[in-house]
């Protein structure tokens, strides 16, 4: 690479696995003298350089105040330090590929439209063709209650089932993403969040798509209904 130029030997003496998924397991750890003495060599204006410490606080509640003593103590000098926390470090990365997060979710939220769309057409046409059968049932004495449900019932059943499939199909197309862009992203995983995000998506779909049909089916006219052909 360009960081580190040149051929490196190196004797592998583990491979770790993460305790939990979110571990990034793209990392390789070394001794930081035989780097450095290596450049010396070769870069010497480069060697007795760090990019990052890693310190480990005893209480959480005391991050903010070593930040600022660790800080205070390179202040003005010729290698000024910045303490943070690791999440706010990770997020300075993410920060450089936000245009890619956020083109991502204007996909994402175009195709939820798109369905919704497709869903509340098909809802529309499926109540347009049963005009007779829902008039018929108002003649037997069911209320335009009961033909609502009829529908949102249809339309929670339609929802459901796609989003169901949506959702199982996001695990494996995740793992296929994460394997294409792992280096930007070591850590690609699917949260509960997401899941519940995604299913909360699928019932606003269901609804959004049931009221004009429902509303519509709910207030025909029996005599009206029953003229229809479709």
């Amino acid at each position: 690479g360009t960081v580190y130029p040149g051929e490196w030997d190196f004797v592998v003496s583990a491979i770790y696995t993460g305790a939990t998924r979110n571990t990034d397991r793209t990392q390789m750890f070394m001794h930081w003298e035989y780097i450095n003495e290596t450049i010396k060599r070769k870069v010497p204006r480069r060697g007795d350089q760090v990019g990052v410490f890693i310190v480990e606080v005893a209480s959480a509640d005391r991050m903010g105040e070593v930040a600022v003593a660790i800080d205070g103590q390179f202040r003005n000098s010729n290698a000024e330090t910045l303490s943070e926390t690791e999440k706010a470090f990770q997020l300075g990365f993410v920060a450089m590929v936000e245009a890619i997060v956020v083109a991502i979710r204007l996909v994402s939220y175009l195709v939820i439209v798109i369905i919704m769309a497709v869903m509340a057409n098909t809802m529309a046409m499926t109540a347009r063709e049963r005009t007779a059968e829902y008039a018929t049932l108002k003649a037997l004495g069911f209320g335009p209650g009961f033909l609502a449900a009829l529908i949102f019932g249809e339309s929670a059943l339609l929802a459901g089932f796609g989003g169901v499939l949506g959702v199982l199909l996001t695990f494996p197309v995740s793992e296929i993403f994460s394997h294409h862009i792992g280096t930007i992203f070591p850590v690609f995983r699917i949260s509960q969040d997401t899941v519940l995000l995604q299913l909360c998506c699928v019932g606003a779909v269901a609804v959004l798509a049931a009221v004009v049909p429902s509303w519509r089916a709910a207030s025909v006219n029996i005599v009206d209904g029953l003229r229809s052909i479709g």
